[in-house]
């Protein structure tokens, strides 16, 4: 069995767009052998190259990405097929093969007095076994991998060849593909397929001979190119440690964003270390970590160990380079220079931006624009003023200390830093320049740390604000958009968001879950709207009434779906079953949930859940069917014991558990529905619903949609997976 390599090289990919490129690389080209019989058994992915025991290992560097497959089929194996073809009435006549029977054998290849016959649901038809032969892995690989190179998704692509059609992410340079020691004939670009590869830029030869794909990591090793992420990943932190005690009490900052990066922009790595102007440090340290991190691609240094100073920057930063090593320093004192005159550049636009303070910005805030139809950023400052101020007062109904001031006035200031020349420099700063600039300028810390957290949290994984007044700002400020944007009716759809309103959505779910707001989501996005009225962004609006409600309703479900699923990893149909009772207080979805998580593992809780089920498909019959459903039923009516009792049993139940769902203790609520289970169990055993009897059937319905909507408000039962469906 041989083993297959393929590598694209190219010029430099940049390095946001590698891993994924890499698993879209292995998963096209594992579907591939797999979908033509190629694959070998029990393929495990691995992005390790130091782990023999996988079956198959991808390889990514700036210049190229490759796959190597041990020990994929030589060839397909054979298959066996039987053709239908005509009935038996049209294939024989008077015993004798028909001109259609004859036809039929030529196009299956076989003799016509090998043809069978076989019946079917249709009747007696001819039929051929024929032997499909196998092709060569050399063969299919050549014909379909242009095809799955080419299908490879690029953020951006590019055109590279005057007047020719394809566009890959960068020049395609060279292709190795093989099959042990022979090569798979291929065209892409151009380019033809062999064996060389090639090293290093600087360090390595032009061009390095893979003589066959167990060969590939050691020959590129000895061109000066390490083609396993994990390698480079292992020698970066290693060398990063290593630099790094050459300062006493430092250690560097972990930077898991900037390590990927870093990665994906080295063939050969290594490290040093650089200093700067320890009068820079006056600098606010999130002035300087932007600067180095986002703009140089550089580690910044800490202090790690004298008492009161532990986590401070350190003068000095780490810079990883794609070569050898820096022997006389020259690269050094280049990296130096180019960071002194960006920390100058931010010294002076912090001093100048101090002469105009945050207030004096607001009126500025009128000529830079939110959105074309939605207006100024002045317009939605004022917005979200009046939205958090009804916020403030909706919590502090609920019992929260929320400093109303505060907030407004955070709100108020929140987007004055995007007139500042530090944040048009380094707009990566947005908001937390307004933070910094409010604490520089004297305001309240409330309202610093507001700004600050504005936009937090940017992601899942970030954190949401700190404070309730830059909590209730994140989610005004976020509302205002989701509510402009799809009143505009600029909705996402599958792939596409160029608002990043999924994002701002997530936002707000993620917010007020982790501060525990008492806040209606359907309230939030109608007030929001509501804002807009009289504007002449209202005079562009597509979207009102249900028209806009409806869509929003579905798009914050989904976002609250996805937080109880990827944020807080509850199980589908628990998440499913907790929003199909109510989906707009997201607190209370969360405990509820959980709740559901809790006791689905009960017998008893199955038990109910499966009888739910039936109760509900039962309902839906009798509705398809119009029969009548006593509304409400009358137990006088019912006949048999179980029935009675289960009816008689609804009352105290149902009292208990609304007076703890009114508290919110849903898991002793949860119990006290599962107590039902014994009276719900009889009585589907013992009582038949859909009987003749127009006036029982009613009334038995009643007693079951009575059940179902008693006890479906922590959750809808019938939505949870259990053995029995």
């Amino acid at each position: 069995m041989p083993d297959f390599l393929l590598e694209i090289g190219c010029e430099e990919i940049p390095a946001r767009m590698m891993d994924a490129a890499c698993k879209e690389l292995v998963q096209r080209i594992l579907g591939l052998l797999n979908k033509e019989s190629l694959l070998p058994q029990n393929t495990q992915p691995a992005y390790h190259s130091d782990m023999p025991q996988v079956l198959f290992r991808p390889y990514a560097t700036p210049r190229r990405l490759a796959l190597m497959v041990p020990g994929i089929a030589a060839s397909q194996s054979d298959t066996i097929e039987q053709l239908i073809g005509p009935s038996s009435k049209v294939a024989f006549k008077d015993g004798q093969p028909t001109p259609a029977a004859h036809a039929f054998a030529k196009k299956a290849g076989v003799d016509v007095g090998k043809l069978e016959k076989v019946s079917t649901p249709k009747g007696e038809y001819l039929a051929a076994t024929v032997t499909n032969k196998g092709r060569p892995a050399g063969e299919v690989l050549s014909e379909l991998l242009p095809k799955e190179i080419a299908g490879l998704y690029w953020a951006k692509s590019m055109y590279w060849r005057a007047g020719k059609p394809e566009r890959f992410v960068r020049p395609i340079r060279w292709i190795v593909a093989l099959l042990d020691g022979q090569v798979i004939p291929l065209e892409i670009a151009g380019i033809q397929s062999g064996t060389q590869s090639r090293g290093h830029r600087i360090l390595g030869p032009k061009n390095v001979s893979i003589g066959s794909p167990t060969q590939y990591v050691e020959a590129l090793r000895n061109a000066h190119v390490m083609a396993s992420s994990s390698e480079r990943a292992d020698r970066i932190r290693k060398t990063l440690d290593a630099v790094t005690r050459t300062v006493a009490g430092a250690r560097w900052r972990e930077d898991a964003a900037l390590l990927s990066t870093v990665i994906n922009l080295t063939e050969w790595p290594s490290a040093i270390l650089g200093n700067f102007d320890p009068q820079f440090l006056t600098l606010p340290e999130e002035v300087l970590v932007t600067v180095m991190r986002d703009h140089q691609k550089y580690f910044a240094v800490e202090i790690a160990a004298v008492e009161g100073e532990a986590g401070k920057l350190a003068p000095h930063f780490l810079a990883v380079l794609n070569t050898e090593s820096d022997s006389d320093g020259t690269i050094r004192h280049g990296n130096e220079r180019v960071l002194r005159a960006r920390f100058n550049d931010a010294r002076f636009f912090w001093d100048t931006d101090q002469k105009t303070p945050l207030a004096n910005r607001v009126d500025m805030l009128k000529a830079v624009t939110f959105q074309k139809d939605l207006g100024s950023y002045h317009a939605k400052a004022e917005r979200t003023g009046k939205l958090v101020e009804g916020l403030c007062a909706a919590l502090g109904k609920a019992g929260l200390k929320v400093d109303s001031s505060a907030a407004q006035q955070a709100a108020k200031l929140a987007k004055t830093d995007l007139t500042a020349e530090l944040v048009k420099e380094f707009t990566e700063l947005q908001g937390v320049v307004g933070g910094l600039y409010a604490k520089a300028q004297g305001l309240p810390q409330a309202v610093a740390d507001a700004i600050y957290d504005q936009y937090k949290p940017a992601s899942m994984e970030d954190s949401v604000p700190r404070t309730l007044e830059g909590a209730v700002l994140s989610i005004a400020d976020k509302a205002d958009s989701v509510a402009g944007m799809f009143a505009l009716g600029l909705i996402p759809s599958g792939s596409k968001d160029p608002f990043a309103l999924r994002r701002q959505a997530n936002g707000i779910v993620k917010t007020i879950a982790e501060h525990k707001l008492s806040l209606n989501l359907a309230k939030l996005m109608a007030d929001a709207r509501d804002l807009y009225k009289g504007s002449e962004a209202e005079k562009k609006f597509t979207l009102s009434g249900d028209a806009y409600l409806q869509p929003l309703t579905g798009f914050f479900r989904e976002r609250l779906e996805f937080y109880l699923r990827d944020a807080l990893g509850l199980a589908y149909d628990v998440v499913n079953a907790t929003l199909a009772a109510d989906a707009n207080d997201v607190v209370d979805a969360v405990a509820r949930a959980q709740a559901v998580a809790k006791v689905r593992p009960s017998a008893d809780f199955e038990s109910i859940s499966t009888a739910f089920k039936r109760m509900k498909n039962i309902l839906r019959q009798a509705e398809e069917s119009k029969k009548t459903i006593a509304s409400p039923f009358s137990p006088a009516v019912l006949q048999e014991e179980a029935e009675r009792k289960l009816a008689a049993a609804i009352g105290p139940v149902a009292e208990s558990v609304n007076k703890l769902r009114a508290a919110r203790q849903y898991d002793p609520a949860l119990i006290e529905i599962s107590k039902l289970r014994p009276a719900i169990d009889a009585f589907f055993d013992k009582v038949m619903v859909m009987v003749d009897d127009e006036s029982l059937r009613a009334n038995r319905l009643g007693l079951l949609q009575t059940l179902v909507n008693e006890f479906s408000g922590i959750a809808d039962f019938s939505e949870i997976v259990t053995e029995k469906k």
